[in-house]
């Protein structure tokens, strides 16, 4: 017999970033300048994302269109798959993701469902949240405290079975 079940996921709604402590505002001004450095030729659509580093070092990742769709690359996935290639002892204490159109204002974003799954399987494979930190509307702020908020039913190594 079907049951119901309930998912409670917090968001906290920031109304400006002077409610950012310093780390927040830090990854968060360093997603939004990331955004200088997408190449974006086809969507014009320009996302930067950033991760803030246990050392206090920002790591900086952009989408990156190409010809031949799909070939792309999105920044949080950019930003993750280039911080695990290139300083694979760091950890990731907290992540922004910012996006505007070429001409225009940022704007209100979210990630897509390859990068959730993603985003989901690096604070899996650290063993701790990473908070994160969403562009909303209206130049709100949503602050999530794992980015596995994004994808509450998300697929993780210990969803597969285990080697014979």
């Amino acid at each position: 017999m079907a049951h119901p079940h309930t998912l409670t996921i917090t968001v906290e709604v920031l109304n400006s970033e002077a409610e950012l402590s310093p780390a927040e505002a830090t990854v968060w001004h360093a997603a939004r300048a990331a955004t200088d450095h997408s190449y974006a030729p086809y969507s014009h659509f320009h996302v930067g994302a950033a991760l803030l580093l246990d050392d206090g070092s920002v790591f900086k990742g952009t989408n990156q269109e190409n010809a031949a769709f799909p070939s792309g690359l999105c920044a949080e996935r950019t930003a993750l798959f280039g911080l695990a290639a290139s300083q694979p002892e760091r950890r990731i204490r907290a992540m922004a993701v910012a996006a505007r159109p070429a001409t225009g204002s940022f704007v209100a974003v979210t990630s897509c469902g390859a990068c959730r799954q993603v985003m989901t399987e690096y604070e899996h494979r650290q063993g701790e949240a990473i908070p994160l930190l969403l562009p909303g509307p209206d130049n709100t702020i949503y602050r999530f405290q794992r980015l596995s908020d994004l994808l509450p039913f998300g697929f993780t190594p210990d969803d597969l079975p285990a080697p014979q």
